[in-house]
């Protein structure tokens, strides 16, 4: 019942239970808690995208029937760890949800710390063929999102992390 005795009809948000007592604290606590991502997600208003070259769409088209032949997956990392004497590579240990461990390589060792990825949820394709790359069999790829800069060689590569309470082996469509 509401204050003045009529009935209350209560519609679900995004709000948590005790924002009000929360309103309380000071307005820093209030900011750092609102975007709270782990840091790894920035408000798009804070992230300046003038100097991002993109590349052109493939004029290419693939039938329905070969893309759904791509089994993605959101992963788990259990652990990674530098590949020994590549620059590049760095190895996954990763949860699939089928409960035995799955191994990729993925070059991306000049854009992240293997520590940096521990725990983390990513999206990997899984029914890849095994490759065999510096000795160790890679089972799939992880996916990223790759630009340019504008006037520049260099190049930025983003693994792509989905929210950690998707389940390991959840499928994409």
């Amino acid at each position: 019942m509401g204050r003045d005795g009529e009935s209350k009809i209560l519609f679900p948000t995004m709000k948590s239970l005790d924002s009000d007592k929360k309103a309380g604290k000071s307005g820093a606590v209030e900011e750092a808690t609102a975007n709270d991502n782990n840091g790894f997600f920035k408000d798009n208003a804070k992230i300046d995208f003038s100097n991002v070259k993109v590349e052109p769409l493939f004029e290419e088209e693939v039938d329905f029937d070969t893309f759904s032949k791509s089994d993605f997956r959101a992963v788990k990392v259990k652990e990674c760890v530098a590949v020994p004497k590549s620059k590049k590579l760095l190895q996954f240990t990763l949860d699939d949800g089928t409960g035995t461990d799955r191994t990729i390589l993925s070059g991306i060792h000049s854009y992240y710390e293997p520590e940096e990825l521990v725990g983390k949820t990513l999206i990997a394709i899984t029914n890849l063929p095994p490759r065999k790359m510096m000795g160790i069999e890679s089972c799939g790829m992880l996916l990223s999102a790759v630009n340019n800069l504008k006037d520049s060689e260099d190049e930025e590569l983003h693994l792509l992390m989905v929210d950690n309470h998707i389940p390991a082996g959840a499928k994409l469509y």
